[in-house]
């Protein structure tokens, strides 16, 4: 695997400032997902799922949160202790008014101390966004309880090879599966957006070696009932191949 040219800083910056402008647009046009605690845009519900388990006495952590919608679901369900954290102050900013403990971190440094909480989750957040994953996932196993649970949705490996198009022209493989990096900068050449690809071998050799056991991959399938676009989801891709990989993974 090719190391990013990249660094954590640059994409922390890049990042950080790109979700605080992006926020209130994010917000008006994903309403209906950002209802509940959804997994991804083919709308698993974690009511329905319980990927997360039984945490009605846990304590929970979620990572790269945005404002917080599973997280403060979970609290609302009865959630033993929940706390999230997002890069973004704006993003934050849409949590309102909620008995989640809401804080303002970097992934790539996680503000909590040793064996503090039983689940770590996080719904499209933080992962796909840091250039080594490696060490984030090491840190989550420092702040993980021996025999905890991490579960985290991310682009489904496999889109990547696919154009950003919900419609025919995002049917039409283009970019190499084995490139593991995008990037977008201004005119000075200032990182603005920045986005890393693994492959499934990439973060399953990842989890392994920060301590976990993989015990399985969830690869929702595109409801026959849902019509709804979101982004480079649509009805037509998710009929053909998988948007959507959520990892399910136990700490040794």
């Amino acid at each position: 695997m090719t190391t990013p040219e990249t660094s954590a800083t640059q994409a922390a910056q890049a990042n950080r400032s790109w979700w605080d402008g992006d926020a209130g647009r994010y917000h008006a046009e994903h309403a209906t997902y950002l209802d509940g605690f959804h997994w991804c845009p083919e709308m698993l519900a974690e009511a329905d799922a319980r990927l997360l388990g039984d945490v009605s006495e846990a304590s929970v952590l979620e990572l790269g949160a945005g404002s917080a919608p599973c997280a403060r679901w979970l609290a609302a369900d009865g959630v033993g202790f929940v706390t999230a954290f997002d890069i973004s102050r704006e993003m934050l900013r849409h949590a309102g008014e909620s008995e989640v403990a809401l804080v303002q971190a970097d992934a790539q440094a996680l503000p909590y101390g040793e064996d503090s909480f039983d689940v770590v989750f996080s719904v499209f957040g933080a992962l796909p966004f840091v250039p080594e994953v490696g060490p984030v996932l090491a840190d989550v196993a420092r702040v993980l309880r021996p025999g905890g649970r991490l579960v985290f949705s991310v682009n489904h490996p496999m889109r990547w090879i696919f154009p950003d198009d919900p419609g025919p022209e995002g049917l039409i493989a283009a970019i190499p599966y084995f490139e593991r990096e995008y990037v977008e900068t201004n005119d000075d050449g200032t990182v603005t957006y920045a986005e890393f690809h693994r492959t499934v071998g990439d973060w399953v050799r990842a989890l392994v070696d920060a301590g976990f056991a993989v015990r399985d991959i969830v690869e929702p399938e595109w409801p026959k009932n849902l019509t709804q676009t979101w982004g480079q989801w649509s009805p037509l891709r998710g009929r053909i191949f998988p948007g959507t990989a959520i990892f399910v993974a136990e700490l040794h």
